[in-house]
């Protein structure tokens, strides 16, 4: 396979319903710790260096080939918040269904049988990356990546943010991304040895605490 088919699995309009979902931005915009490109970027360097690195540490162990029953179990265990795990499931199961129609493979069919409701989004996102011929470090990009570039997607709509300053803001944070995915593959190479303690725990309270909080909302514009 052709590693351009990273661009292919990263792409904002592959059809795994990223869209609906806004990184916690949504709470944090309206609880005022999200008022404009400066404090959008402070969000979304904690969001990579916590959520950020775990997802990519899980998704680049998929694709060394981790048991992954034993990373969905470790991705519960780093999400307290059920209604992150349940985002995290509904993102798993669309991208699941994406990836299958894209890349057909037998251990995403195995997966989408043991996992009916949809396993966590990273464990998707390594087989789906596995599935396409990619590297782990192409799947530590990835959910590397999504941890920021969907807050900073859904800060457009909900400020009417200039999308330049929210590009730029991604751009400025592309040397961490570079570390968070280091650090990812790193630790996948660990957990290989080690089991699935080796990943990353990086925590994020505040994002656990929106996020029940945001689920409670009677409107909301995004998913989570």
């Amino acid at each position: 396979m052709s590693r351009a088919a990273l661009l292919v699995l990263a792409d904002g309009r592959f059809p795994a319903g990223g869209h609906a979902h806004s990184g916690g931005a949504e709470e944090a915009v309206k609880a005022g710790r999200i008022t404009g490109a400066e404090s959008l970027e402070s969000f979304c360097r904690g969001r990579l260096l916590t959520t950020g690195l775990v997802s990519s540490a899980l998704a680049a162990a998929a694709v060394l080939g981790l048991d992954p029953r034993q990373l969905d179990e470790a991705a519960d265990a780093r999400t307290p918040s059920p209604a992150l795990r349940g985002a995290a499931r509904k993102l798993g199961r669309q991208l699941m269904r994406a990836a299958r129609a894209t890349w057909p493979s037998p251990e995403l069919d195995a997966l989408a049988r043991q996992f009916p409701k949809g396993a966590h989004q990273p464990v998707v996102l390594g087989l789906a990356a596995r599935a396409a011929g990619l590297e782990p470090v192409d799947a530590a990009y990835c959910a590397a990546y999504e941890s920021v570039s969907g807050p900073a997607s859904a800060t457009v709509r909900l400020l009417s943010l200039d999308p330049f300053d929210a590009t730029a803001v991604l751009a400025r944070l592309t040397p961490e991304l570079d570390r968070v995915a280091a650090q990812a593959v790193e630790a996948a190479w660990r957990a290989v040895e080690e089991g699935v303690d080796a990943l990353p725990s990086a925590s994020a309270p505040l994002l656990e605490i929106g996020a029940e909080l945001h689920a409670a909302w009677p409107v909301r514009l995004f998913a989570s």
